[in-house]
């Protein structure tokens, strides 16, 4: 472990974010807290961000609406907190009146308008900017009435409206971004054009290396400055931290480093539900042995999942009963199918696939054969590859694992190039999401596997439109039914997170939809 006088020096030597200090021990008193991420965002323009660190930076800077409290229904009106808008209305089943609060400024001191509000969700809506919202806004469309109340009309009547309009839109500044063209926005690098109006605004950005936030003078956020430093992989990330570079990191990428931290006493350990789910998807279109649905049957029945999950993640890892995780406030606690490989023989056998002298399964003299994708820069997805291969090979199934760069990966998931996967999906309060991976809607988005079920489209549809939340569950049982019938993945996982932070950091909390939504509380001990 460093010694205190190092630690302080590290803490403010300029190549760790450009904390300045005249004496080693005034670096207490800096205000300041490092944080530990995996990889960098591509952009901080709220419509422009695909990526979760950009999120999580982006929402220091910029503001919604409303804020949704964590875990409970989209659909619960009490849930929601002011924001930008102070109060809000329902007129009619189709329009809601916004009324933002009066002394509301851009960091560059402009008062924030409703035109403002009317030119984001333009922009989130702009199929030139394709934000990832922008398929959850169609339809909807936004008046100005005054300077401070603003009109906002949906197409259709349903019961996830206010979700729609505060959820998905950070509110950007009209007067920076109206004058520059739209198809230059995503190369447009100038910090001086990240205005917000959150408690920070973006001091600094290092390419590669990090980015710089300042605690903007009426906020009411502890830390002065906050920075990010960017690391090439998780592992990385975790030595930042164990190193005492960094002061905290979201979770720990490795079970097997827990001890790590646990050793060292100058860290502290916040477990939190995961809003992650993971699972091993199938490419359901061809000829080849996993368009059969028994062939798909066999491969799940094969794995003790529990067991399975729980070596890679460690204990109090959770075997959803389909695409969601313990966030999710649809969530299902079934136990998960137990293994049986006598059952999954059988499945192969009636398909055709038989064990030959040697252990292997044939048809036609073909081996069964079948390839697991995963990300290269994923331990985790990586360990699970190879422990199913393993149990598969029990069965006579050869598997492959292939690990390659995850933009490769992305890529060829996009482009169908795969039999198997294993891949992680981050929820959001509304399971509306899971359509772009299930139902027919999201051929082209991220099914990737291409599967299509009417009745589990209709099932899933009915979850979305149920006028109460136990109309909701009980239809998404139903769907959940038709989920594991059909098998299209193998729902592996949802985690309990860990995430790491420094003994200097008080009142640390953390939320699994945006982990740093409570930064601005968190306070740095001074001497």
């Amino acid at each position: 472990m460093l010694k205190d006088h190092t630690l302080l020096l590290i803490t403010c030597f300029a190549g760790v974010g450009g904390v300045a200090c005249n004496r080693p021990r005034a670096c207490a008193r800096c205000d300041t807290i490092v944080v530990a991420a995996v990889s960098e965002p591509q952009a901080l323009l709220p419509p422009l961000i695909w990526e979760s660190v950009g999120r999580d930076i982006a929402d220091l800077v910029y503001q919604r609406l409303a804020v949704l409290d964590g875990g409970g229904p989209p659909t619960d009106l009490a849930a929601y907190q002011p924001a930008l808008a102070t109060r809000w209305e329902r007129l009619d089943s189709l329009r809601w009146r916004f009324i933002l609060r009066r002394v509301a400024r851009w960091h560059d001191g402009t008062p924030i308008t409703t035109a403002d509000v009317a030119f984001s969700f333009a922009a989130y809506q702009d199929s030139l900017l394709d934000s990832p919202a922008r398929r959850s806004l169609e339809g909807l469309s936004v008046r100005v009435e005054s300077d401070s109340s603003v009109l906002l009309t949906f197409a259709r009547s349903y019961p996830e409206q206010l979700y729609d309009a505060t959820w998905h839109v950070r509110i950007i500044p009209r007067h920076v971004w109206e004058p520059i063209p739209r198809d230059r926005w995503s190369s447009d690098t100038a910090i001086a054009h990240l205005v917000g109006s959150g408690p920070y605004r973006v001091a600094r950005w290092d390419r590669g290396q990090s980015l710089t936030l300042e605690r903007v003078p009426e906020a009411r956020a502890v830390a002065r400055q906050v920075i990010w430093r960017f690391a090439a992989s998780a592992e990385a990330a975790a030595n930042l931290v164990l190193s005492h570079e960094a002061d905290v990191l979201e979770t720990v990428p490795d079970p097997a480093r827990r001890h790590e931290f646990i050793a060292d006493t100058s860290l502290a350990l916040f477990p939190y539900p995961s809003a992650v789910y993971g699972y091993l998807g199938f490419q359901l279109t061809g000829s080849g042995a996993l368009s059969d649905r028994r062939v798909r049957q066999a491969l799940g029945l094969a794995l003790d999942r529990t067991q399975l999950v729980e070596a890679v993640f460690g204990p109090g890892t959770a075997v959803p009963a389909g695409p969601m995780s313990r966030m999710l406030w649809l969530w299902d606690d079934r136990e998960p199918a137990p293994m049986d490989t006598s059952a999954a023989g059988a499945l192969l056998d009636q398909a055709g696939w038989r064990r030959r002298a040697d252990g292997s399964r044939r048809r036609s003299g073909q081996p069964l054969l079948v390839d697991i994708l995963v990300p290269a820069t994923s331990l985790t997805r990586r360990a699970l590859a190879v422990a199913i291969q393993q149990r598969w090979s029990r069965l006579g199934v050869q598997a492959a694992v292939t690990a390659i760069d995850f933009p490769v990966f992305q890529e060829r998931l996009g482009n169908g190039k795969f039999e198997t996967y294993i891949g992680a999906w981050l929820d959001e309060p509304s399971p509306r999401s899971l359509s772009e991976q299930w139902t027919g809607a999201g051929w082209g988005a991220q099914n990737y596997g291409k599967y299509g079920n009417p009745v589990f489209d209709s099932l899933f549809a009915g979850v979305m439109a149920a006028a109460t939340p136990q109309q909701a569950r009980d239809l998404w049982r139903q769907a959940l039914d038709t989920l594991a019938a059909d098998q299209p993945a193998v729902f592996l996982y949802t985690l309990t997170n860990t995430a790491v932070a420094s003994k200097r950091i008080e009142a640390f909390r953390v939320d699994a939809y945006g982990w740093t939504r409570y930064l601005p509380d968190w306070r740095p001990v001074r001497d």
